[in-house]
């Protein structure tokens, strides 16, 4: 297995809602392919968000369970004052803030939000894992 990941697939019960969400948060919606699923380019990663019940029809999952999945997404800033303003602006695109920005047990800041469908991210500065010009972080060496 090559050390990447393709696409993040969202389950969502509300596609539009979503897709809202996502484009207020300043993401450009694929426009090529557009029919029951929505497609964002995120760097070298694509996030989509796909209609829960049919994610987990075509995932051959049959019991659908509510509540903490145990995964969450992360957005990775440049500096620590974009922290609070990413989650100015989940707020301001009707997303739920989980934990407000403050300063993080490995010395950077964070902070988490629900989106619209519930969702969990991340937001976080962390000094120790630098963002490349093209939006790429790293790990320490």
């Amino acid at each position: 297995m090559e050390p990447r990941i393709s696409i993040i697939t969202l389950g969502v019960d509300d596609l539009d809602r979503a897709v809202r969400f996502y484009e207020d948060m300043g993401l450009e919606r694929n426009e090529k392919i557009t029919e029951g699923v929505a497609f964002f380019q995120m760097g070298g990663v694509i996030l989509a968000l796909w209609p829960r019940d049919e994610l987990a029809e075509d995932a051959g999952i049959r019991e659908r369970k509510r509540g903490f999945s145990g995964v969450a997404l992360a957005y990775n800033t440049r500096s620590e004052a974009e922290v609070g303003l990413m989650l100015e602006r989940v707020e301001k695109a009707g997303g739920r803030i989980v934990k407000p920005a403050r300063r993080a047990f490995f010395g950077g800041m964070q902070g988490y939000f629900e989106d619209t469908e519930g969702n969990l991210w991340e937001v976080a500065h962390n000094p120790d894992f630098p963002i490349d010009e093209e939006g790429r972080i790293t790990l320490p060496e």
